[in-house]
């Protein structure tokens, strides 16, 4: 990510982005819960790509560089934390977000940016919440290596590509035994569920872009509308027709 840029502290504010909108690649000192109250948001490091609905929040930790984009048109919350508690760890997360947290954000957000013991005892109830909230498996990992790399390009390009591991291996010069142990040691997942996240995280833009919902099952590579809407259902908690528009 080049022209990264340096925010010391990590603001505290509500922003509007248009779709296609984008924050570029940056860090800060400090924490950061990034919640989106209405349409879809992809954070990108160099690891890979978190996307998160609007029942959704990502937490970004200091000092890792990330970049924003916007699918829909996107209500972004922005709360930084202090680098001195870190109550979810070191790398990017997705959280299920709740009708309290989701609140606390909000209110947190729009709340005058002082040093008031108010505004503390506000920012420590979310705090609180943060750390019993579910983690979410929506994480897309970003292959360094080259084979790795050049195949997995290969179905961003095109998510709907039903190939099986050994015709992409075909492509890319390596048997399917290769690539399966690839993906398990770099990626610590399998390519099914790989290609999988790649589908789910592809479905998200398209239904915050109000594609319906047999259109997204079709450009996303499921056999059926049901079928599509079986596993979002699973991992999402919610149907993609009832997908949430905050």
């Amino acid at each position: 990510m080049p022209n990264i840029r340096h925010e010391p502290i990590a603001p505290t504010r509500t922003q509007r982005l248009a779709p296609g909108g984008a924050i570029d690649a940056h860090r800060h000192d400090d924490h950061q819960i990034v919640y989106a109250g209405r349409g879809v948001l992809a954070v990108t490091t160099g690891a890979g790509s978190w996307v998160a609905p609007g029942n959704r929040a990502i937490w970004v930790p200091a000092g890792v560089v990330h970049a924003h984009r916007a699918h829909g048109e996107l209500e972004l919350h922005l709360m930084g934390l202090p680098a001195t508690d870190n109550p979810l760890g070191d790398t990017p997360t997705v959280l299920a977000v709740g009708p309290l947290l989701r609140e606390l954000i909000i209110a947190y957000t729009h709340a005058p940016d002082d040093d008031s013991p108010e505004r503390a005892r506000l920012r420590a109830v979310p705090i609180d919440r943060l750390r019993t909230s579910p983690q979410e498996p929506l994480h897309l990992p970003t292959p360094a290596a080259p084979l790795l790399r050049t195949l997995c390009d290969v179905l961003r390009a095109d998510p709907a590509d039903s190939s099986t591991l050994a015709e992409l291996g075909s492509r890319v010069g390596a048997s399917d035994r290769t690539l399966s142990r690839l993906f398990r040691s770099a990626l610590g997942m399998t390519f099914p569920q790989w290609r999988t996240q790649l589908r789910l995280q592809h479905a998200l833009v398209l239904l915050a872009e109000k594609e319906p919902v047999t259109a997204v099952a079709h450009r996303c590579g499921w056999s059926s509308a049901s079928a599509f809407i079986d596993v979002f259902r699973r991992t999402f908690g919610h149907t993609p027709g009832s997908h949430p528009k905050r």
